[in-house]
C-alpha cells in the first residue's frame, strides 16, 4: 500500500508523547542546519511533545549539543541528547582497559571519565572505532591490511557510530560502521550500541520518562530518520512508529533529491520491508 505523504510534521503530533529525531540528515548535513526541520521541532515542544535527539555521532552528548549550537540548531528545538558515544561508552568501560583508539583525534572525548590506557595497536586488547582517521580523503579500502592486523590478533572491534555514510555537504563520508563492517566480513568480533540498536533506544525512552515523569507508551513514540539501516531498521526493529525523511542519504534510490518518484519510494521502502507511518521529503 501507499505510504502516507506530509508536508507538516504538525499533522502527526496529536498521536504521539515523544519523538525520537535523527539528526545528521535530518537537521543538518554536517554543514548547513534546516531552518524548518528544528522550526518543527520546536512546534512539537510547544504542543506538549518531548523531543529527544538520537544520533549516531561517536561523541558524548555535550559535545554534540555544541556543534548543534554551532550550526545553528537553537537549544529549543529539543529537550534532551542521545548519542552513540553515550551508549558506547558502556561498552568501553565493560572491556579491557588497553584500547587502541582507530578514528579523529576530535572523538577522544569519548574516553573523558573512563579508565583506559589508551595503546598503539600491537599492544591493545580492543579496539575502539568512531571513525576513519581523515574522512575527507580515506575509504574502507585504506583500511583493509590494518583490518586483518586486528583479525589475526583477534581483537573486540567496538564500534561508536554504526553509520556506513552519512551527507557532509554535498557529498557523502564513510563513518565507523563501514570499517565495523568490514572488519564483520573478516569474521571479526564487532560490539555496537547505537542505532538500530536496542542500547540507544532504551537510553533514549528512559530519559523521555524521566522528562514526562512518567511511564512512557511505546505507540505513543514517533522515530523520524532518513537512513535505512540505522533509523528505519532501528524504529522497526524496536516496535516504534516511523517517520521516514526521503531527502537523505538515499534519495538518488527513488528519483532525485528533493523530488522522489512515489512509486520507486514504496518500491524502495518495500524491498527493506520498511513501514513508515507517513513519509516527509525533509521535516518541516
Amino acid at each position: 500500500m501507499p505510504t502516507l505523504r506530509i508536508k507538516r510534521l504538525d499533522e502527526l503530533l496529536p498521536n504521539y508523547d515523544v519523538i525520537l529525531c535523527d539528526v545528521w540528515g535530518v537537521l543538518h548535513n554536517g554543514v548547513d542546519a534546516w531552518t524548518q526541520a528544528y522550526k518543527a521541532l520546536m512546534r512539537a515542544r510547544d504542543s506538549g511533545v518531548k523531543v529527544v535527539l538520537i544520533t549516531n555521532a561517536p561523541r558524548p552528548s555535550p559535545k554534540v549539543i555544541e556543534q548543534l549550537g554551532l550550526l545553528g540548531v537553537p537549544s529549543e528545538a529539543y529537550d534532551a541528547v542521545v548519542t552513540s558515544g553515550d551508549v558506547t561508552r558502556t561498552l568501553i568501560a565493560d572491556s579491557s582497559s588497553k584500547v587502541f583508539h582507530l578514528g579523529p583525534q576530535r572523538d577522544m572525548a569519548i574516553y573523558e571519565g573512563l579508565e583506559v590506557d589508551l595503546v598503539d595497536q600491537q599492544d591493545a586488547d580492543v579496539v575502539v572505532c568512531t571513525g576513519l582517521f581523515d574522512d575527507d580523503s580515506e575509504t574502507p579500502d585504506d583500511y583493509t591490511d590494518r583490518l586483518q592486523q586486528m583479525k589475526d590478533r583477534d581483537l573486540p572491534f567496538i564500534c561508536a557510530n554504526p553509520d556506513i555514510v552519512v551527507e557532509k555537504g554535498e557529498r557523502l563520508i564513510f563513518c565507523a560502521g563501514a570499517l565495523a563492517r568490514a572488519y564483520a566480513e573478516l569474521g571479526g568480533e564487532t560490539y555496537i550500541a547505537g542505532k538500530p540498536y536496542k542500547p540507544i533506544y532504551e537510553e533514549a525512552i528512559r530519559i523521555a520518562e524521566k522528562l514526562l515523569n512518567a511511564q512512557v507508551d511505546r505507540s505513543r513514540v514517533l522515530a523520524i530518520g532518513d537512513g535505512m539501516p540505522t533509523d528505519v531498521k532501528g524504529a522497526m526493529d524496536n516496535n516504534l512508529d516511523l517517520l521516514f525523511i526521503s531527502d537523505g542519504i538515499h534519495s538518488r534510490e527513488y528519483g532525485r533529491p528533493g523530488a522522489p518518484d512515489e512509486n520507486k519510494l514504496n518500491a524502495y521502502l518495500d524491498e527493506h520491508n520498511a513501514v513508515p507511518v507517513a513519509t516527509m521529503t525533509k521535516l518541516a
